[in-house]
């Protein structure tokens, strides 16, 4: 059936090519102008239209049947143009040649236009395979590693040591956190989530899990999303900072924790302030042991950046900054 639909198909092609010859026929024939002074203008363009409409078939016949009218309507130039060369022959001849060159100039071109077509639907299918394929890696790589905190969660209600179950513990929810972060860089349509709504989110479900009720978040900038290679290490130092000041800066009254993210150059600053406690007295970053800061100092390291801490008017201002790497 598709085939018997092509065939008729390249049939009404060559009737409608005979078609556009009969109308510059006619249109020749009937107006003294252009058979006075453009006698092979409208066979030339019912050539031109059936190649770029029809294709390369239809528009040959409609040429060589364009000849042969000029061969039978020849009219011999007039003035400074006679010669005794210009025979019906030699015209029907150079009108043939140069119509069959702009039938390969126009068949050409279109080969090239369908070919560059086919190859952008055949990249445009690529690129959706390899989006589908990304986001399908990134929810197998967040399952493997939400099965190992798992893992390391049951393992720890099996130790009888106190610390060593709260380490175990611990190590369960960080590496459940990267899992998080993992299912949550990209939306449900594959484009990177904005940092903004990324730490809004994380961040909310932080607190609550926390129950510190008395404590809002406020979250400033970072509307670009992170590259992907940044964005679990800043994550990991974002959440570090902020369950650093819900555990140690609140009275039962709450506070306000607000984060920023801010380019200055070529360098991404997040910040994380609250207007708690403070720092205790003879604070020294390098020469605290908790296993969150040297966490944050290891992720700082691994962004080739820097990590601060210092008492602000009041509360505490964690301040972030590494290079930041253009998508």
């Amino acid at each position: 059936m598709a085939r018997l639909k092509g065939q008729l198909r390249l049939l009404l092609d060559y009737v409608l090519g005979v078609v556009a010859f009969l109308l510059a026929l006619t249109l020749t024939s009937t107006s003294p102008w252009i058979r006075g002074h453009y006698p092979y203008l409208a066979y030339f363009l019912a050539v031109v239209a059936s190649c770029y409409w029809l294709g390369p078939g239809p528009a040959t016949v409609a040429a060589a049947l364009s000849a042969i009218s000029v061969y039978f309507t020849f009219t011999a130039p007039i003035g400074l143009f006679v010669s005794a060369t210009q025979t019906p022959l030699t015209a029907a001849g150079v009108v043939l040649a140069l119509m069959l060159v702009a039938v390969w100039l126009i068949g050409s071109l279109k080969a090239s236009r369908d070919r560059l077509a086919t190859e952008r639907e055949r990249y445009a299918r690529l690129a959706e395979s390899r989006d589908l394929l990304y986001r399908e890696l990134q929810h197998r790589v967040s399952n493997n590693i939400q099965i190992v905190a798992s893992l390391l969660m049951l393992q720890s209600q099996a130790v009888g040591d106190r610390k060593a179950r709260r380490a175990l513990a611990e190590a369960s929810g960080r590496i459940g956190l990267i899992a998080r972060i993992q299912r949550q860089l990209h939306g449900h349509d594959g484009e990177r989530a904005p940092f903004s709504r990324f730490a809004s989110d994380l961040l909310t479900d932080a607190i609550a899990a926390s129950g510190a009720d008395g404590v809002s978040l406020q979250i400033e900038g970072g509307e670009e999303p992170l590259h992907a290679e940044q964005a679990t290490a800043v994550s990991l130092v974002l959440l570090e900072c902020v369950n650093n000041a819900l555990e140690h800066a609140f009275s039962e009254e709450g506070g306000v924790v607000r984060v920023s993210m801010i380019r200055e150059g070529p360098r991404h600053v997040l910040a994380v302030i609250d207007d708690g406690r403070g720092l205790p007295d003879g604070f020294d970053l390098e020469a605290t042991g908790t296993l969150g800061l040297r966490i944050v100092r290891t992720m700082a390291g691994q962004l080739g950046g820097e990590f601060g801490m210092a008492a602000g008017p009041k509360g505490v201002a964690c301040r972030l900054s590494f290079p930041a790497i253009e998508a």
